[in-house]
């Protein structure tokens, strides 16, 4: 067996040091529609229930499996042929993130909020066509051992990247203004294009589910021979790019058990997330104390549990790496109650934030290198929007609950609740363990 230091090799790997470049990509929109776009409108006397309601932009996010298929099997005039299907996708979202970003800096709230809400709209949609992209493109190009490490630098790269669109981005605005904040976030988007730019267009190989989907077009046709022939087009198109990769999904044993899993693998630690600010706020903690503390010690930690995580993958495998992180992570909630029953103390609230990022992080790494390893290539973008997207409406699902049971418990006994919520999705996954030991090696269950 290799050495951790042999396995970490892996990480140097030209295709695995794009992902991280790619990572920084996609992370540096998405602050730029929220928090920090909050700051700015807040600064410019919007209300708060105007700034309240632009967080809908966020729906892009939730339901970008609806165009997924368009992404994934609709040729670009002119840039598919020059860089490819997900080269020239990838161009074309980082495009339209950086006429967005340029066209939101140059928006004033005060007087042309509608502007704004355009801007943001745009930007929420082409943000998330990119996310779709990289997805596809990151398992595309990495082989199953690099599956690990490439969503380690994944979140590397996205972390980066939420620190220049958040602290970095208010920085340049208090400096220079908003417009030169914008501005700047949009010129780092170029490290992305570059990127794609210096990058192969990643391999699609004709895998015999694929061979299959194309004889159900066949078939359609044949059948629907009747029709005009622009019908016949859209048929057939929507059979090969929204049919088939659902289908293929569905084929799998055990699906229905992989979807439970995916909803219930978080659980405790969607619990744990909407009610941590309050609770820190709660017992004693000052912002400033709060801030400083989840951006210094936070983040780091965050950043070094993504990589230990893409390391236990690759060295471990894909279903083992999964049940240690998710152990490690359902156990940093006990250390949340332990941090109410101390009280305010900030030595203790460094120790807390630390485990909570570093065994998020690295469940988090071991948790998309499971969802690639589902993904059929033939249909990639499509099938990981929508396994993403249901990870993130059963995370917003189940963390609505939080705070009713915050209101009916106090908080060491919340945060034990948290821990014992995330044993369903353990068990499921010891389960599915024992059912598709061949998961463990990067295959779909």
């Amino acid at each position: 067996m290799k050495t951790w230091g042999q396995t970490a090799r892996v990480y140097l790997e030209r295709r695995v040091v794009v992902i991280l470049v790619l990572g920084f990509s996609s992370g540096l929109p998405l602050l730029l529609v929220y928090s920090t776009l909050s700051a700015w409108l807040l600064e410019e006397g919007v209300s708060k229930t105007m700034i309240g309601l632009f967080s809908w932009a966020s729906i892009a996010y939730a339901f970008k499996f609806l165009w997924s298929p368009v992404v994934d099997r609709t040729p670009l005039p002119v840039l598919t042929r020059v860089f490819g299907q997900r080269r020239g996708w990838l161009l074309f979202s980082q495009g339209a993130v950086i006429a967005a970003i340029l066209g939101l800096g140059s928006s004033d709230p005060g007087t042309d909020l509608g502007g704004v809400a355009f801007w943001v709209l745009v930007l929420a949609f082409a943000s998330a066509t990119q996310d779709i992209v990289i997805d596809a493109y990151r398992i595309e190009s990495l082989d199953e051992d690099q599956l690990g490490a490439g969503a380690g630098n994944y979140v590397l790269g996205y972390r980066i990247a939420m620190l220049a669109a958040g602290g970095g981005a208010l920085i340049v605005a208090d400096a220079a203004g908003w417009a030169a904040a914008y501005g700047l976030m949009a010129v780092l988007m170029g490290i992305g294009v570059a990127a794609v730019l210096a990058s192969p267009e990643p391999e699609r190989r004709q895998l015999l589910q694929s061979i299959e989907g194309d004889h159900r077009v066949v078939a359609f046709v044949e059948r629907n021979a009747h029709l005009p022939e622009f019908l016949k087009r859209v048929g057939a198109r929507l059979v090969e790019a929204v049919v088939c990769p659902f289908s293929d999904f569905m084929r799998r044993p055990h699906w229905l058990v992989v979807l439970l899993f995916i909803a219930f693998y978080k659980y405790g630690d969607a619990l744990l997330g909407v009610m941590a600010n309050p609770f820190y706020l709660e017992i004693g903690f000052s912002k400033t104390e709060i801030g400083v503390i989840s951006k210094g010690y936070g983040v780091v930690m965050t950043v070094i549990g993504g990589l230990i995580g893409g390391i236990a993958v690759a060295r471990y495998g894909i279903l083992p790496a999964l049940l240690w992180c998710g152990v490690g992570q359902a156990a940093s909630n006990l250390v949340f109650a332990a941090q109410a029953a101390i009280g305010a103390s900030v030595p203790m609230l460094a120790v807390t934030i630390s485990v909570e990022n570093l065994t998020g992080g690295m469940a988090t790494a071991a948790f998309v290198a499971y969802l690639s390893s589902l993904c059929n290539v033939a249909y990639t973008a499509t099938q990981y929007a929508l396994l993403s997207s249901l990870m993130a409406f059963a995370r917003t699902i189940f963390a609505s609950g939080g705070g009713w049971l915050a209101d009916n418990v106090d908080w060491v006994s919340y945060f034990a609740i948290t821990t014992v919520a995330a044993v369903p999705g353990l068990l499921i996954l010891l389960w599915l363990m024992r059912q598709a030991p061949a998961a463990d090696k990067g295959e779909p269950p």
